[in-house]
């Protein structure tokens, strides 16, 4: 196999499915739509207009009457993740509803140590069901892939949105720096070839 030719992914070896619970049929997970990715230490390249997409993705399942689940990272007092502060505050955009569940986790898989499950359960979306998560949010590499993962591993359909989601540039293991939209590539690919599908952009959710 040439370097240039892709191949067969995992799902596709498992014969799972290639399309994404429709988003009428989902719980839409926001995942640390939080204000430590906007600036500072941890801002995010790209992270204005994922944000701004993650809003319209909001907006739709809303309107649909899609159950929203919002989750965020919780590092502590004094940390660009201290949900007591305006730093680790869900981005107004993005704000949770009346209603709205608000799932704290301190690890980069939500299902880990949370009350998700629980609370997917009372929205009638329990594990082993088959039913389909959409998930959004910061970071992509991190606690989206492990949201995926998580989410999959309980008998869950993911599907990310990449046009919701972000992530940094960092440093590679040989000293040079991995950019940001690399690390973007890599981790939606990661997800799609096993763990959930990518869908591209908010408008292509069925």
């Amino acid at each position: 196999m040439s370097a240039s030719t892709a191949s067969t992914t995992l799902r596709e070896l498992s014969g799972l499915e290639a399309r994404p619970a429709r988003l009428a049929d989902s719980v839409l997970v926001m995942v640390d739509f939080q204000n430590t990715y906007r600036t500072g230490v941890m801002a995010l390249e790209g992270a204005g207009a994922a944000l701004a997409a993650g809003a319209r993705l909001l907006e739709r399942a809303r309107a649909a009457g899609v159950p929203v689940v919002h989750v965020v990272n919780d590092g502590g007092v004094g940390t660009p993740y201290d949900i007591r502060a305006e730093i680790g505050a869900i981005s107004a955009e993005v704000a949770p509803a009346e209603g709205e569940p608000v799932v704290v986790k301190q690890v980069p898989n939500a299902f880990h140590g949370t009350e998700l499950e629980k609370v997917l359960t009372g929205l009638g979306f329990g594990a082993g069901s088959g039913k389909g998560l959409v998930l959004a949010g910061f970071m992509t590499h991190m606690c989206v892939t492990f949201t995926a993962e998580g989410a999959f591993y309980r008998g869950y359909r993911p599907a990310v949105v990449a046009e919701a989601t972000a992530t940094r540039a960092l440093a590679a293991p040989d000293g040079s720096v991995l950019p940001a939209a690399t690390l973007q590539a890599a981790a939606l690919t990661t997800v799609a070839d096993l763990f959930g599908l990518v869908v591209p952009g908010v408008d292509d959710l069925l």
